[in-house]
């Protein structure tokens, strides 16, 4: 009973902390979209949507916390070729046809601008192209702008932390004064990053915290190469690697807490009552019905591998408050969707999920298993747009 009260528990704190909203502008077909999330939200649509970008400019956001923002976009090409190409607008005539689509006079200044925010927190930061110098870091974009917040929507009286420009200030938690920066952020700075206190800034550092927390799965590895498929030297290990490299260290893991049934019957639901374990050198073994001995993880399929690989993602002892998988279907026979849906399902009650996929066979598998927040992803004119009525949301001002 002890254990069914905690899951509950748990459960009703990662549904206050979940994002409700996510906002996304300027960055690649994105030209303006902001998107509700669920427990589970499942991104689909057909090839060259945007589905990627929108993976991409979640883990933007999430390396805004790590420092790495500037970086990861000089890494894609640099501000430059991460902007939005097509006009600021479309006008009627545009979208219906009767005009060719052509640039106009700007009303606002080019920006690449990322938010979120959940019942408790917000925050969003637009990027801007620098201003004209000799330096030879002239190309990095900077930081016009951030804001971090109360409640799902920014305004006057909810911000408790805020940067324009260089200048930065804070709200007091004792008697809501605002106190500024000692001294200016640099422009390739984030106030997340920079300005998060434990004395004036808890808010900002606890929100930096959970922004770090997030995971991504993109680059499980299956090839025969693989981390996964060799002995290992393993330690206690409640998070899985990005690309899976100490998978059996991290199974070992789930089982020793206490999590070893739910993974048996997750491993036994898909693979018609197989079971896993682990050899003295932390390589995964799967005994299966009709064999005499277990097949090691050198001698498992792609897809079988990927399947585990996901299981110990998702059924990680320590759940982070977010996580997203990026095309998890990937070498996975079309048998093991159901199953690999019903895990998803069972994960989303302590962990918020968003999967992008492009599979249809997974989208109807999830709609089955349980209740999900389905985003479909279409194109017109080069931008990505939503069929659905965007929720409510405002941009921190420069």
């Amino acid at each position: 009973m002890g254990d069914v009260n905690r899951r509950i528990a748990a459960e009703r704190r990662g549904r206050e902390k979940m994002i409700n909203r996510l906002a996304i502008a300027g960055y690649r077909s994105l030209r303006d979209i902001v998107v509700e999330l669920g427990a589970l939200t499942i991104v689909t649509g057909a090839n060259g949507v945007g589905k990627s970008s929108l993976y991409r400019a979640l883990r933007l956001l999430a390396e805004i916390a790590q420092g790495r923002a500037i970086a990861s976009l000089a890494a894609e090409g640099g501000l430059q070729s991460t902007l939005w190409a097509g006009p600021e607008k479309f006008s009627r005539a545009m979208v219906e046809g009767k005009q060719p689509v052509q640039g106009t006079r700007r009303s606002a200044p080019v920006a690449l601008r990322l938010g979120f925010s959940a019942d408790d927190y917000g925050y969003a930061i637009d990027l801007g192209l620098p201003i004209p110098s000799l330096s030879r870091f002239a190309q990095d974009p900077e930081i016009k702008a951030e804001a971090a917040w109360t409640g799902p929507i920014i305004g006057r009286a909810n911000v408790f932390a805020e940067r324009r420009g260089g200048h930065m200030r804070l709200r007091s938690l004792v008697d809501g004064r605002w106190r500024d920066l000692d001294h200016p952020l640099a422009s390739h700075d984030s106030m997340v990053t920079h300005a998060a206190d434990p004395r004036e800034g808890l808010d900002l550092l606890l929100l930096r915290e959970r922004m770090r927390g997030w995971r991504f799965y993109d680059n499980l590895r299956t090839d025969r190469d693989a981390p996964a498929r060799r002995a290992q030297v393993g330690t206690y290990t409640p998070v899985l690697a990005g690309d899976g490299s100490d998978l059996g260290a991290a199974i070992q893991t789930i089982i020793e807490v206490g999590e070893g049934e739910t993974l048996g019957e997750t491993i036994a639901d898909a693979f018609d009552g197989a079971t896993l374990a682990v050899g003295d050198r932390f390589t995964v073994e799967m005994r299966q019905h009709g064999l005499l001995r277990p097949l090691d993880a050198a001698e498992l399929s792609d897809g079988t591998l990927r399947y585990i690989l996901l299981a110990a993602a998702l059924l990680s002892p320590r759940p982070p408050e977010l996580m997203v998988l990026n095309e998890p279907e990937a070498s996975l026979h079309p048998d093991l969707l159901a199953p690999l849906a019903r895990l998803l399902v069972c994960a989303a009650r302590t962990t918020q999920i968003v999967v992008v996929s492009h599979a249809a066979a997974l989208v109807e598998a999830l709609a089955a298993a349980g209740d999900i927040r389905s985003i479909r992803l279409a194109k017109r004119l080069g931008e990505t747009i939503v069929d659905d009525a965007a929720p409510a949301w405002c941009w921190p001002s420069r």
